[in-house]
């Protein structure tokens, strides 16, 4: 019997895999790709290892340009000291990359999300959960608002919490300057997207009427 192999050797694996069935198939792409990047659309996702952007939307290498982080969260515009990674990612895209169209992608089960409904890293020290606690702070306002309507404990609940993140995301990139000259000009779009891990449904979000509409 064998012993299963490590992570590490599984990456590896993986590698040479992409390496003959990815890489050398598409070797002129590649060689495009090595003078830099022009995608049209901007996708911010959440790190869960479960919602990989490339894979829900089947693109590939060059086609999207992708910022992840905890429940894909953008924070609003500001200037205070600090290192603002999402804002210099989004800065990049709009100002340099020029895309199109900005996608804020939630998912269903986020741990995130889920974390700003129950408030379980309230008063957590920075690297004891802190960091976490601080981040899912933007979603405050709109915990309220679900928790009022849906209470904080079910499935019900959590998929109300994960769809105002992406609300509160949208509303958060229009506080950015560059974002609001360049949708003023109809030069980019901003859209919401919720995918479902359980059935693999993706929704996308109709702004008018505030709900998330399932792709036939």
């Amino acid at each position: 019997m064998t012993d299963s192999p490590s992570a590490f050797e599984a990456l590896n694996a993986g590698y040479m895999r992409f390496r003959e069935k990815l890489w050398h198939p598409q070797h002129e792409r590649w060689m495009r790709l090595k003078d830099g990047q022009s995608p049209k659309v901007m996708v911010i996702s959440c790190s869960d290892s479960r919602v990989d952007p490339a894979q829900v939307f089947d693109v590939d290498p060059g086609e999207i340009f992708v910022v992840r982080n905890v429940a894909a969260m953008v924070p609003p515009f500001e200037t205070t000291p600090g290192h603002h990674g999402v804002s210099a990612a989004l800065e990049f895209a709009v100002q340099v990359l020029e895309v199109e169209e900005i996608v804020v992608l939630g998912h269903g089960m986020c741990g995130g999300c889920q974390a700003a409904l129950s408030q379980k890293m309230l008063g957590a020290e920075p690297g004891k959960g802190g960091f976490i606690a601080d981040w899912i702070d933007l979603l405050d306002d709109a915990r309220e608002s679900v928790a009022a309507e849906h209470g904080t404990e079910g499935r019900k609940a959590e998929r109300a919490m994960e769809q105002a993140a992406v609300k509160v995301s949208i509303e958060n990139l229009r506080s950015f300057p560059c974002i609001q000259v360049k949708e003023g000009k109809g030069k980019l779009r901003l859209r919401g997207a919720f995918f479902a891990i359980s059935d693999g449904v993706l929704h996308w979000l109709d702004e008018d009427s505030g709900n998330f509409q399932p792709v036939a």
